[in-house]
């Protein structure tokens, strides 16, 4: 079955996410909370957006990958999990303990771990996009440029 429409997905969601982390970004750089209602809808859309994608991650893509057969492959795939498996924990953990009552108390650490967050995520989608979507792009035989992020996935979700 080729993964090729997962790819897609899971590409567009990167970009998502991507977008997401800068409007959050914006929002954290400000001396003041914004609106409650503001940092609650960001916040929002940024955690369903992660979980599902990580969800997509851990129930398609790291098993394919680790059924290849290509030991490169298998190994670059554990090694993803291993470092980066605990993040969908931490980011609920980040996400539970920072309540609009505890932000509103106490901004500036709000915005220091926001910021230690995203820098993760960031990283994140990085390494993803630079070693392990190629690899599994590479089983598929599918070309990179056909499976290059929707531009208006982001403007369509805020919709």
């Amino acid at each position: 079955m080729p993964i090729g429409p997962e790819m897609r997905r899971l590409r567009a969601e990167h970009a998502a996410l991507s977008t997401l982390s800068r409007l959050l970004t914006d929002l954290v750089r400000a001396p003041k909370p914004p609106r409650p209602t503001e940092l609650a809808s960001v916040r929002g859309m940024l955690r369903d957006t992660l979980l599902r994608h990580l969800k997509c991650e851990d129930w398609i893509l790291y098993p394919r990958l680790k059924a290849s057969g290509d030991p490169e492959v298998v190994s670059l795939a554990n090694e993803f999990v291993r470092e980066m498996g605990h993040i969908a924990d931490e980011f609920m953990r980040y996400d539970t303990a920072w309540t609009a009552e505890r932000i509103a108390g106490d901004w500036p650490g709000f915005c220091g771990e926001t910021t230690a967050v995203l820098d993760v995520l960031a990283m994140r989608i990085e390494r993803e996009n630079g070693e392990l979507y190629p690899a599994a792009e590479k089983l598929d035989h599918v070309s990179p440029a056909r499976l290059a992020p929707d531009r208006d996935f982001a403007a369509r979700r805020s919709r």
